[in-house]
């Protein structure tokens, strides 16, 4: 069922979305050459436990996942871009990190995602981050009253497209509120002005990622890690956005932070 939401509940989601950038933005200032993915997800929980946020992952069981995923971080590495199950693993120089994070603040959920290289970055990686980034702008700007999830689709896709990723389009964005993943599912890929129109009140978690050479995904022995099909690396942007008469509000927005 998709929910609109008023304009007090939009604000009521407010601390939830400055939470979830205050995180991203800390751990990825803290995430450097030699530090482990446990100790990520120990730092996240560090932060959730002291702000008294409760954490969308951990006891998170969908029917794609082999057992409730356990940690309170997906951290995604290299060639894995979706739903990376923190474990024992130290980055290492030239890493691609995806860190996915998402929690409940007041009972209302936010939920984003950042990527970015660790020590001394690859061309090709740095180029697919941006991609995913400016594709999450154009999402963005197509999160206006009036438009569809078609136009946001199309928007996203038009970005891969002209920098020439191919898209998969069986994860992508999804409504957002009391809980982490409601409806409308928003493909990365679709054509515009087709599907749900566009209302004031829709909360949506739009989230492009994509993969250098595929759109084929494989799942690792973990039942939660998704990988390239042919090990090449990916990028994942994402952003909590509430669509208003205004214009779109994103409410985990990190540029107050002086981050991007």
């Amino acid at each position: 069922m998709i929910e609109l939401r008023t304009p007090a509940e939009i604000e009521a989601m407010r601390p939830a979305g400055r939470f979830v950038a205050e995180v991203l933005a800390t751990l990825r200032e803290e995430t450097t050459v030699g530090t482990n993915l446990l100790a990520i997800d120990r730092r996240a929980h560090e932060l959730i436990r002291r702000a008294g946020a409760e954490s969308c992952y951990i006891d998170y069981h969908p029917s794609f996942g082999a057992s409730p995923f356990g940690k309170v971080i997906c951290t995604s590495i290299n060639d894995a871009v979706l739903h990376g199950l923190p474990h024992d693993y130290t980055l290492r120089d030239g890493d691609l990190v995806s860190l996915d994070f998402a929690v409940a603040v007041d009972g209302w959920v936010a939920d984003s995602a950042v990527s970015f290289v660790v020590g001394t970055p690859r061309d090709e990686d740095l180029a697919i981050i941006d991609t995913a980034e400016r594709a999450l702008v154009a999402a963005i700007d197509a999160a206006v009253v009036g438009n569809r999830i078609g136009d946001i689709s199309h928007a996203i896709a038009g970005v891969a497209h002209a920098d020439g990723y191919a898209i998969n389009t069986d994860f992508g964005g999804h409504g957002v509120g009391r809980e982490m993943h409601g409806d409308p599912h928003v493909a990365n890929d679709g054509k515009p002005g087709r599907g749900y129109p566009l209302r004031a009140g829709l909360v949506l978690a739009l989230e492009p990622w994509f993969l250098q050479t595929t759109d084929e995904l494989v799942t690792d022995p973990d039942g939660w890690t998704l990988r390239s099909v042919d090990g090449s690396r990916g990028a994942h942007a994402e952003h909590t956005v509430a669509i208003t008469d205004a214009g779109p509000i994103v409410l985990t927005d990190r540029s107050f932070l002086g981050v991007d």
